[in-house]
């Protein structure tokens, strides 16, 4: 029978082939896809293709604690940066094999001015984007409105940089009152970006209710800034309708956000500055204006009162002036209408008197045609007398106070009336 190695054996053989065959410390490209830090580092190398992006190498790399703070301080002191799982890096590695845990790369070293280059290129194809999109200045072109006292903050809940802006714009030397809301989002790590962007959506639902938008950041790392170089967070807040004051880092960084945002300040504290100086510049312009307003009044009054004063003087000669051409012309106007009344007046009387001389003359004329209908009338009426007609021997018979016309209408019994030219008959019908 062979005899066979254990695996202890055969790693222990790998390691030593290892130890003999690459003892130098080699200098290598990668991308970090994943760093944990645990005291010691650990991290997860890949290489991707260059077209079609897809893994084509893969290692764990280890830093030990007593050289990875040192290399860590180094790195985040020139880059400004943290880290992080996306992050192209160069390291310096020395092969490691162990029997029970297997090959890595222990780090020796980290350049950062490797990192600091493709970090640079990284935001330089992000602003070349922008500003091909036409995207990069459109937060310029809005203006803070004068009186931007509703704010929508972006930071994180726990911060003390939060805590700062709301105390500074509450105790404000000219009692400004503020409103302000928070939109809680993680502002350090790889989840900044959508956490933020998530915030801005939430604004966006309820935009009328702000004037502006402050996104702070205080207490975190200086390093952990590399959340605020993506093209998606730029893309939202340069096309945000409402203009985005950014309070994010310290005084020699400057994000990608920054330079896309209405309004870049260094610090949390400096932003609620800004707005407290922003409301104090149109409080001074509306004084200003009062002033000048008043300025204006005051002399234009002024001038009324010489103007009126210089009147006051003209006006007993005016008036007398004034006072005689009415006076001649209300006597001119007396007279014209006394002409004129007199003349409508004869005019009348005479169209009176000419009418009512042809009225009596109409009336007489009316009256004797009447007086001769009324006589042609009493003579039909004497023609007509039943006196007349009882004297020439005709009689009238009555039933209850009528004429009898026909004698159908009588009953036995009843008592009738006849009238003849002298006296009455009564009769009982039979």
């Amino acid at each position: 029978m062979r005899k066979a190695l254990t695996l202890y054996e055969l790693n222990q053989l790998v390691r030593e082939t290892i130890e003999i065959e690459m003892p130098d410390e080699y200098w290598v490209e990668a991308e970090l896809s994943d760093i944990h830090e645990r005291g010691h580092c650990y991290m997860e190398l890949i290489e991707k293709d260059a077209e079609s992006n897809t893994p084509i190498a893969k290692a764990r790399a280890n830093c030990w604690v007593n050289r990875w703070l040192i290399i860590k301080s180094n790195f985040e002191n020139v880059t400004h940066q943290s880290l992080h799982a996306g992050m192209k890096v160069m390291l310096k590695v020395k092969a490691s094999f162990h029997e029970a845990y297997g090959f890595s790369w222990n780090v020796t070293d980290i350049d950062p001015t490797f990192t600091l280059g493709d970090m640079a290129k990284k935001r330089q194809e992000i602003i070349r984007q922008l500003k091909d999109e036409g995207v990069f200045d459109l937060q310029r072109e809005l203006e803070i409105p004068l009186f931007a006292q509703r704010i929508a903050v972006i930071s994180s809940e726990s911060a003390a940089g939060y805590g700062d802006f709301c105390n500074q714009l509450q105790d404000n030397d000219y009692g400004f009152v503020f409103q302000t809301k928070l939109f809680p989002a993680i502002m350090q790590g790889e989840q900044v970006e959508q956490s933020v962007i998530n915030a801005l959506n939430t604004i966006n639902a309820e935009v009328e209710n702000y004037d502006v938008v402050v996104i702070i950041r205080g207490g975190g790392a200086t390093a952990d800034l590399s959340g605020f170089d993506t093209l998606a967070l730029a893309e939202n807040v340069a096309n945000f309708p409402l203009p985005v004051i950014t309070g994010i880092g310290h005084e020699r960084d400057e994000s990608i956000l920054d330079m896309i945002s209405n309004v870049r300040v260094k610090t949390p504290t400096a932003a609620a500055a800004f707005l407290i100086d922003h409301l104090a510049d149109v409080n001074t312009r509306i004084e200003e204006a009062k002033q000048t307003l008043l300025n204006l009044v005051s002399r234009r009054m002024e001038y009324e009162q010489m103007r009126l004063a210089r009147l006051s003087d003209k006006i007993p000669s005016l008036f007398s002036v004034f006072k005689a051409q009415q006076t001649s012309r209300l006597d001119n106007l007396y007279l014209t209408i006394s002409s004129k009344v007199s003349q409508k007046l004869e005019s009348k009387r005479y169209r009176f008197t000419s009418q009512t001389t042809a009225f009596y003359a109409a009336i007489n004329h009316l009256l004797e045609g009447r007086k001769h209908q009324i006589a042609l009338l009493e003579e039909k009426m004497k023609a007509l007398d039943p006196q007349k007609m009882l004297a020439r021997g005709y009689s009238i018979t009555l039933y209850k106070g009528h004429s009898v016309r026909d004698a159908h209408l009588l009953k036995a019994g009843e008592e009738i009336e006849t009238r003849v030219e002298k006296g009455t008959i009564k009769s009982i019908i039979k």
